[in-house]
This record gives C-alpha cells, sequence and structure tokens, in this order.
C-alpha cells in the first residue's frame, strides 16, 4: 500500500514519452508519486490513472481510483459508462494537441487542392501532367466537427483564402464561417462542399457516417481528409466512390483496424494518402504538467479543469 505521504497517479502509455513524465512528476511534483501500470503491483492502488487504453474491467484492477485522465483530446474510445459514477473523466487539453491538428487538416487540404495524391500517383508512373491551378476562392471546404479542433482548424483554412463552412450536431457559431447543425442541415452543408474534412468524435451516432449515402450528396469529384476515427468511414464505400469518380482523393489519418494488414487495398490506393494516426499527438511535458494539475485542484476538493460531464455523455 502507498504511503501517507505521496498520492499514486498511475501511467499506462507510452514508455518513451513516460520518461519525461517521469522526470517532470519527480522534479516538479514530489507530493505525487508516478507509477508505471503493471496488473500486479501498487498501481493498482493508485486513485488516478493516465492512459489511452485503460486496463480490462477497470473498476476491478484499480479500486481505488478517483480520476481517470485521457492521455489524447478524444474519449469515445474509453469505457465511461463502464466507470462508477464517482470516477471523473479528464480531457487533455494540450495547446500543442490542436496546434499539430490544425497543421495536419491545412496540409491536408492544401494537398487536395493542390492534386498532390494524383501528382504522386504520375510520379510514380513516370508521366509528367500537370494540371490547371484553381484560385482557393473556388474550393470551399467544409468541417464536420466543430470543437475546439475542428473551429481551430477552420479558422486555419479560411486563412488560406478558402470558403469554409462547418457542421456539427448542435447549433455553432464562428466569425466569418458558415456553419449548419444538425441532421436536416447536412444535405445542404455537404452539396456545397468540395473537401470535406472530418474532426468529429466517434459515437453511435457517427460510426459509418461516411458511408455511401453520404458520399452521393458531395459534388462528384469531391475531396475527403478524415482525421477524426477510422470507424467514421464504410471503407468499402470509400473505396467503391473513389473507383467511380464520385470522389476525387482522399487523405486519412486513421483507419478502421490499426495497424492495417500490408495488403489493405487503401494503403495501395493511386488516389488516396494513408498517415499512421499522427495528425496530432499530445506533448508529454505540456500533458504531464496538467495532470499534475488536476490531480492537485481534486486533492484539494476543487472541480478537475477539462472533467467531462458524464451526465451528457461528453
Amino acid at each position: 500500500m502507498p504511503s501517507a505521504e505521496t498520492t499514486l497517479v498511475a501511467y499506462k502509455s507510452d514508455p518513451v514519452r513516460g520518461a519525461v513524465w517521469h522526470e517532470i512528476f519527480s522534479r516538479e511534483a514530489p507530493d505525487l508519486r508516478l507509477v508505471d501500470w503493471a496488473p500486479e503491483g501498487e498501481a493498482a492502488d493508485a486513485r488516478f490513472l493516465v492512459a489511452w487504453t485503460p486496463p480490462d474491467d477497470l473498476p476491478r484492477a484499480m479500486p481505488r481510483l478517483e480520476a481517470l485522465f485521457c492521455i489524447g483530446a478524444g474519449i469515445d474510445h474509453l469505457p465511461v459508462a463502464a466507470l462508477p459514477p464517482a470516477v471523473q473523466v479528464v480531457r487533455m487539453v494540450d495547446p500543442n494537441l490542436t496546434a499539430s491538428m490544425v497543421e495536419y487538416v491545412v496540409m491536408a487540404v492544401l494537398a487536395l487542392h493542390r492534386d498532390m495524391p494524383f501528382y504522386r500517383s504520375e510520379q510514380a508512373a513516370g508521366r509528367w501532367t500537370p494540371r490547371p491551378v484553381r484560385p482557393a476562392a473556388t474550393r470551399r471546404v467544409g468541417i464536420m466537427g466543430l470543437g475546439v479542433l475542428g473551429q481551430a482548424a477552420a479558422r486555419a483554412v479560411a486563412g488560406f483564402g478558402f470558403p469554409v463552412r462547418g457542421w456539427s450536431a448542435t447549433p455553432k457559431s464562428l466569425d466569418g464561417i458558415e456553419t449548419f447543425a444538425g441532421d436536416a442541415a447536412l444535405g445542404d452543408f455537404l452539396a456545397g462542399t468540395d473537401i470535406l474534412v472530418c474532426l468529429l468524435p466517434l459515437t453511435p451516432a457517427t460510426r459509418g457516417l461516411l458511408d455511401r449515402r453520404l458520399f452521393d450528396r458531395l459534388p462528384e469529384g469531391a475531396g475527403l481528409v478524415n482525421s477524426g476515427r477510422g470507424g467514421h468511414v464504410v471503407e468499402a464505400d470509400l473505396l467503391a466512390a473513389l473507383e467511380t469518380g464520385r470522389l476525387g482523393a482522399a487523405i486519412l489519418d486513421v483507419l478502421d483496424r490499426e495497424p492495417p494488414s500490408a495488403d489493405h487495398p487503401l494503403l495501395s490506393h493511386p488516389r488516396v494518402m494513408v498517415t499512421p494516426h499522427v495528425a496530432s499527438a499530445t506533448q508529454p511535458e505540456g500533458a504531464a504538467r496538467q495532470v499534475i494539475a488536476g490531480v492537485r485542484a481534486h486533492l484539494r476538493g476543487e472541480p478537475i479543469p477539462h472533467a467531462i460531464d458524464r451526465r451528457q455523455g461528453y
């Protein structure tokens, strides 16, 4: 059992990044002790857990758990409903995470706008095939998901002169961005979107949302960027839409199964660019300090910043 003088925080994630976490906890939080997760041992007694993938049967594995800090921004993969009501679930909110996602979305939108998947395929075939250069003002970019990441991405893309529109489940308002909300507005949003960017959370309502029916509502030859979750895309429908020309090209940071098999058809498709779930990543220094601040707030009897409202499901 831990001593009365220290508070245990269990860490279950990448060990290389974990070395940075240990160094920061040791230097800046001597009142807290970070321990690496193992099924047996003192980590099971910790009151706080930092993880992307928590242990199976978390209530049994960590009976003293009071708060679960997700090491990334998304929490849709966590077994929130299976946790005891008293366990708080905390999002990671890191300016660097937002900045890196914005970089990826801007890169992907510009790549589709400037026909980079096409040129990559032509280069591999030894062909020199220029296409007309189109002004950004003529390509309408639609962002699905207007949370912190989506709003930041929308503003950045608009800065390049693209007309930007956003869609979300509930109404949002952004200066200079045309916004749409709910199922009733989805068709109008898609009809005016030449490059579609998905930054939605994965929920029962959004799983499989990017399917044949949705692709058919986009303009012919539209581009797709998915840096949300692989489960948003019906991959067979995406392949079919690419083959028919309904979609012109796609840039994907996530797939339904990761890592995919070496013969996955999207990996070798000439008009698809795939990156290995690297669009954004939490920086360990800032993340460790956020967790330290959150644990200390909880120990003082204060609310933990960025804890979700479990009654609302997010």
